[in-house]
């Protein structure tokens, strides 16, 4: 579920500059909604991988990193937009990044409104990072958000993980898909789970692998269709000059991409 709070941008006929930002190769299913909403736009992916995964991080210091990594960025490149593909990165420093640049910011927190509004057993589970599971923001949602619905936080250390392993050709076993996704599924006083919270921006790239393993069939939902909404509502008066889209960059923090990793993003038009 993205964060509203920009005004749409000007009228013009130039193509826009996107930045989309995660911590790893998450981004990407973020960035597949957006591109489809808004084909036309200069796509700049940034994945801060030297600090993956972000929950091992001090909050403070983490901050600090996400501000200093995109304000380089957007100087560099002076983005029309930008957009933080990344729970953690969103509950924590959309705040400050919204106070330091003048840039529009779309966020990714975790859709415990519309997972509880489309629930029909009235049990959800929000599968994340423990980071994000265990932040005061994420728990201000459910009471919010949630009234009348059970809701069971479930946090997963290796998961972000295996998606990365995933996109680059190694992946995981079953079982350990399933040990991992096995607290989302409650079934008590006659109801089960029925809506899952992708509470993270890498899982999508699994869903896959979690139907193949769910002990029964429940909606997995993905918040980056939201978030190319809002894009593309901001956006809504850039109209493109060129029906030829610009080329798509990527810039990683930490490494090249392997052979796999790379003929994988090649696949996403970069």
């Amino acid at each position: 579920m993205p964060n509203p709070v920009a005004p749409p941008l000007s009228a013009t006929t130039s193509p826009p500059t996107i930045l989309v930002f995660d911590s790893g190769v998450g981004g990407l299913t973020v960035f597949r909604a957006v591109a489809a909403a808004r084909p036309d736009a200069r796509y700049i992916y940034l994945a801060d991988d030297t600090r993956f995964p972000y929950g091992d991080m001090a909050e403070a210091e983490l901050v600090a990193r996400i501000v200093g990594v995109i304000g380089e960025a957007v100087a560099e490149h002076a983005p029309d937009l930008v957009v933080i593909a990344c729970n953690t990165a969103s509950t924590l420093a959309l705040a400050e990044l919204r106070g330091r640049f003048s840039v529009p910011f779309v966020g990714t927190v975790p859709a415990i409104k519309p997972a509880c509004a489309q629930s029909k057993s009235k049990r959800i589970a929000v599968l994340g990072t423990q980071a994000t599971v265990s932040r005061e923001y994420t728990r201000a949602l459910i009471r919010e958000f949630a009234a009348g619905c059970d809701v069971a936080l479930v946090g997963s250390p290796r998961l972000a993980a295996f998606a990365e392993a995933e996109l680059a050709g190694e992946p995981v076993p079953d079982a350990a898909i399933r040990a991992e996704i096995a607290g989302c599924f409650v079934d008590a006083g006659a109801r089960r789970t029925d809506t899952v919270v992708l509470a993270c921006t890498h899982y999508p790239l699994l869903t896959g692998r979690f139907k193949a393993n769910a002990p029964w069939p429940v909606e997995w939902l993905d918040p980056a269709p939201a978030i190319a909404r809002r894009v593309a509502d901001l956006l809504s008066t850039r109209r493109p000059a060129s029906p030829t889209p610009p080329p798509r960059i990527v810039f990683t923090s930490g490494r090249a991409p392997s052979p796999a990793l790379a003929a994988a993003l090649a696949g996403y038009g970069f």
